[in-house]
């Protein structure tokens, strides 16, 4: 899969997704938005893969519970990997079940050994189960949690070694912890294992509502300009990665989404030319 640059689909652009005619254009969606036997849903999903690339961005499997992954759900996964046959899966660094209740939020954990074990098995698992490596996104953080033995990047880095998966660098994610909790982004990005990221995330934040002062990943607002910077800090660092647009909130027109996948793909571009 060349590095360029994609979108996060949604149900409303199907019609705009199957008819762009961007060069490198792909696809990014929640594998549990298709978990279905059938449907409308499918059926877009399958026309637009005819024509373009796709990657599954899981949101639901869980990797940081202290119980191993669902397996009906891992079974529904593999199925549409399967069926689609993504050039990335990818799940989330986070928790979003306990004693078979489900919490609709991606969870932080205290990032102790034990904690690292029971993910890297977890991990093993659904590589397993999927016949591939996956990559891992690191979470949004608001507050900070006691208890951790390590790091994120070296709890990131261990993950990697472990298991041998890869990861999915989300920068907005970066910007927004950093920020929250009050330490620097650049030093997170420079200090990531290159080799190891497979996808790069853009999306964008907002304060709390509340007057916490704290920022919010809302995935409901354009890429930041500090997030931007950051971006083009991490690809000429560790060279041209596939990267999402992603957008979940106050979604606008294709077009307006495609023009901030335009500036990524630009930047990618600019890239590849100054390494030419």
């Amino acid at each position: 899969m060349p590095p360029t640059a994609g979108l996060g689909l949604k149900p409303e652009h199907y019609a705009d997704a199957l008819a762009a005619e961007a060069k490198g254009l792909w696809f990014e969606v929640h594998p549990e938005n298709y978990m279905s036997a059938g449907g409308p849903r499918l059926s877009a999903l399958e026309a637009i893969r005819q024509r373009r690339p796709l990657s599954l961005h899981g949101v639901g499997l869980s990797l940081a519970a202290d119980a191993d992954p669902d397996a009906e759900h891992l079974a529904a996964l593999k199925r549409l990997v399967d069926r689609f046959e993504p050039f990335v899966v990818s799940e989330h660094l986070a928790w979003s079940t306990h004693r078979g209740a489900h919490q609709p939020d991606l969870l932080p954990f205290p990032r102790t050994r034990a904690a690292l074990t029971r993910i890297a098995d977890n991990i093993d698992q659904m590589q397993t189960a999927l016949g591939r490596r996956v990559l891992i996104e690191n979470p949004s953080l608001y507050l900070p949690l006691t208890g951790n033995d390590l790091d994120e990047v070296d709890f990131l880095k261990a993950l990697v070694q472990r298991t041998g998966c890869g990861l999915l660098v989300d920068v907005n994610n970066v910007f927004v912890s950093a920020s929250n909790l009050g330490y620097s982004a650049e030093s997170y990005l420079d200090a990531l294992p290159a080799e190891a990221i497979g996808e790069i995330h853009l999306a964008g934040h907002g304060p709390d509502a509340g007057g916490s002062g704290l920022l919010i990943d809302t995935h409901g607002a354009p890429v930041a300009e500090p997030v931007w910077t950051l971006y083009r800090r991490l690809i000429r660092r560790v060279g041209p990665r596939p990267t999402l647009i992603e957008r979940d909130d106050d979604i606008p027109a294709f077009a307006t989404l495609m023009a901030e996948r335009d500036r990524a793909a630009a930047e990618l571009s600019a890239l590849e030319m100054a390494d030419a």
